[in-house]
């Protein structure tokens, strides 16, 4: 008799998705394909000239999402004042109706970024594969599911044939035991890593994020878990899913119901890793020693606890860190030795597919309620999906932030990624809940300090990195 090997999280899902074998790559199945404005439009070109059309446009989503604009949606497209970001946000909507894609336009309030849309729409579920031309697709691994960004032709062969050549990556798990202290969450968790491990830590591997501390956290903090795995140079994040994954599926618009809910829970309860499975790489860590964590540089990697002060390249253990150092802090602007309280920001950012879900917005308010914007301070939210929008207001989170001075918007990507108007001006110094700091990232000349919803709103009531705690203090006395 045969025995049956002990499986990984990882291993189930690929062995479940492989078609063939051929010259070492693996064609694996693809379950959702989530698309966007800024990569699809060549993909559906590419199509258009082979003469294929898209083999199943059931499992696609499409969203408009990077170029949008974060106020006046309601004009569509046709509000849009690019013209290169209206041309690509026109292409997906017809490329999407031709092909019989789902698809929410600008101003329905289903839509927005797409890795917080899927998931409210119940289309991303265990087991699943899903790919996405975006590296943080990663993020839908908090669910269970293999997911990760691809590249404009893999785009074309995904809506060509619905599957895509791989190569196995290996298996790593993080294990994460213990309670996080006050005011750190998620964010500081993936930062905390990606300081640890660097931004190539993790290359070549696919993460399985386990122990206690890891199943305590919310669905809404496992995805921004998952989302910054791209930052350590995985090829995915993953969660085992448990009955926290089920709760927040169950309902869900694409959700299976009835007796296919309880026949699909019970072939996900299947999923988690076998007791006896091998890792290829094994990383621990005490959830006590994760501090709110603020970035410095241009790396997310480059990152030091909120109580911290600007490092000294001469610190460094290698030539290549010095130099790297030297470069972003150059950049930056910034002195070593610095606190890292006494840096004075002109922005705050509280939006982004890592940080813009409900969660994230109620955490920002208990900050800010009865405070107000420090005087030289400009600061936005911006909600992850038009429903995200809809229940903030509906709890009154949106009148707190208003009164406390933030601006309001509407559902995108916004400063995140610079392709809208919601851009930093050459020199301006930001404090953003999104999830890279290269340069020039939300803008040229703008310099990015990352940091959790907690801390950015903190931030923005201070005029300067703050960490909430000192806020708590001074409310308590």
């Amino acid at each position: 008799m045969t025995l049956r090997r002990a499986c990984t999280l990882y291993d189930k899902i690929w062995d479940a998705h492989t078609v063939a074998t051929d010259e070492g790559e693996t064609i694996l199945y693809v379950d959702l394909h989530l698309l966007h404005e800024v990569t699809s439009p060549q993909a559906f070109a590419g199509l258009a000239a082979a003469g294929r059309a898209v083999r199943r446009p059931e499992l696609a989503l499409a969203l408009s999402d990077h170029n949008v604009p974060t106020h006046g949606q309601y004009r569509g497209p046709q509000g849009v004042a690019d013209p290169a970001a209206r041309a690509q946000l026109e292409a997906l909507a017809e490329n999407s109706r031709r092909a019989g894609i789902e698809s929410f336009a600008m101003g329905d309030p289903r839509g927005g970024i797409v890795h917080v849309v899927a998931p409210e729409q119940g289309r991303s579920q265990p087991g699943m594969t899903i790919v996405c031309g975006d590296s943080h697709t990663s993020t839908h691994g908090a669910f269970g599911a293999l997911a990760f960004g691809i590249g404009t032709s893999e785009l074309e062969h995904v809506l060509a044939t619905q599957t895509i050549r791989q190569r196995k990556s290996r298996n790593m798990r993080i294990s994460v035991d213990g309670m996080l202290g006050p005011h750190a969450g998620a964010k500081d968790l993936a930062l905390h890593l990606i300081a640890a491990l660097g931004v190539d830590g993790a290359t070549g591997h696919v993460i399985e994020y386990a122990g206690s501390a890891v199943r305590a956290l919310s669905m809404e903090s496992r995805m921004t878990l998952c989302n910054l795995s791209i930052e350590m140079g995985a090829r995915a994040g993953l969660v085992a899913p448990d009955e926290t994954t089920f709760e927040y599926l169950r309902g869900r618009p694409a959700a299976p119901t009835s007796a296919a809910w309880a026949a699909a829970v019970s072939c996900w309860r299947g999923l988690p890793s076998d007791a006896e499975a091998a890792f290829d790489r094994e990383f621990r860590l005490d959830a006590h020693d994760v501090a709110p964590m603020v970035s410095w540089g241009t790396l997310p990697s480059q990152v030091i606890a909120v109580d911290g002060a600007v490092p000294d390249p001469a610190s460094m253990p290698t030539a290549e860190a010095r130099a790297a150092a030297a470069r972003a802090l150059d950049y930056m602007q910034l002195t070593p030795g610095t606190p890292l309280r006494d840096i004075a920001i002109d922005r705050v950012f509280i939006g982004s597919c890592t940080n813009s879900r409900i969660e994230d917005l109620r955490i920002a308010a208990r900050i800010v309620r009865g405070r107000r914007v420090a005087p030289h301070v400009r600061a936005l939210v911006v909600p992850g999906s038009g429903l995200v929008k809809r229940q903030a207001e509906a709890e009154g989170i949106d009148a707190v932030l208003r009164a406390a001075g933030f601006d309001w918007r509407e559902p995108g990507c916004s400063m995140c990624v610079g392709m809208n108007e919601d851009r930093l001006q050459p020199g301006e110094r930001c404090a953003a809940t999104s999830n890279r700091n290269f340069e020039n990232r939300q803008g040229r000349g703008g310099r990015t300090h990352l940091m959790s919803p907690a801390l950015a709103a903190a931030s923005a009531i201070v005029g300067r990195i703050a960490d909430p705690a000192a806020l708590d203090q001074a409310r308590a006395s």
